[in-house]
């Protein structure tokens, strides 16, 4: 997963450009984006890798299952993985009535400029 750093005025003006068709970014660009290495970091903390690695190795079939694996509490696994989820790292798919935690991408590539 390519990741980009840029302030926060800097992708406002990035997305204003985009949606007025003055800017059409590139293929190899980053899609998902981050004000701050601060923010990312906090994302892809060492204990969220951690649960990342824990969802790979043993594929649990739900949230409460995740939970036992983990030891996190179910309400701060449903936080953390739906803000997982919103950057693009895990799928949540609906599976006989559960939510299965997936991983989507286990590379980071990170790209900024000042």
């Amino acid at each position: 997963m390519k990741i980009g750093i840029m302030s926060m005025e800097d992708f406002r003006n990035r997305t204003i450009a985009i949606a007025s068709g003055k800017y059409m970014p590139g293929k190899n660009e980053p899609k998902v984006w981050f004000e701050s290495i601060r923010s990312l970091a906090q994302i892809l903390s060492p204990e969220n890798q951690q649960l990342l690695k824990i969802i790979l190795e043993h594929e649990p079939q739900s949230i409460t299952e995740l939970e036992r694996l983990s030891n996190r509490k179910k309400s701060n696994l449903s936080r953390t993985l739906r803000t997982l989820e919103n950057y693009g790292v895990v799928d949540l798919p609906m599976k006989k009535g559960r939510l299965v935690p997936r991983v989507k991408a286990t590379n980071f590539h990170v790209e900024f400029g000042l």
